[in-house]
């Protein structure tokens, strides 16, 4: 039973790594699953003191506010960069399409999940009849957003796969 709680939690681990990069699964989270499951792990040596709930605890607060966050960046990114709402509503067009092209693609398309958004917020500045210049300083903020967001949720998994790791040692 002990192997197999630990395998669920490694794959866990491994689907909050692509959930970290892939809009639409929820990486950070679903790491933290991983987390969890060890409790139900009933050996002695991965008995969690009062330390570990606290950090657990930590975490999952954390992996919450975080997620609440990830949704926010690109907004935020394409109207620090004076983009309108055209250019946020199309950012997450832009990202929508990517995602649903890269899954028929079978991942060949993980590309588009990078400019998606970019490219999403610029044409849907253009639609609106703003300029090249704002279209292309909203699609940067865009980018931005996105990247901001997709590289602090791969810090988050990479810290709960550590404290996976440090609790089966």
């Amino acid at each position: 039973m002990e192997l197999t709680i630990i395998i669920i939690g490694i794959l866990l681990i491994i689907t909050g790594f692509v959930g970290s990069i892939v809009p639409g699964i929820p990486g950070p989270p679903i790491a933290y699953l991983s987390l969890i499951i060890l409790l139900l792990i009933d050996e002695p040596r991965i008995q969690l003191s009062t330390n570990h709930y606290f950090i657990l605890i930590s975490i999952g607060i954390v992996t919450i506010l975080l997620t609440v966050l990830d949704f926010y960046l690109p907004i935020w990114g394409t109207k620090q960069f004076g983009g309108t709402p055209s250019g946020t509503r199309g950012s997450t067009y832009g990202l929508v399409t990517a995602v649903i092209l890269t899954i028929l693609t079978s991942g060949f398309g993980v590309l588009l999940l990078i400019i998606g958004p970019f490219v999403g917020a610029y044409l849907g500045e253009k639609y609106a009849g703003n300029n090249d210049e704002v279209a292309l300083k909203s699609g940067i903020g865009s980018f931005l957003g996105f990247i901001s967001g997709t590289f602090i949720k791969l810090i988050l998994v990479l810290v709960i796969t550590l404290y996976f790791a440090s609790l089966l040692i």
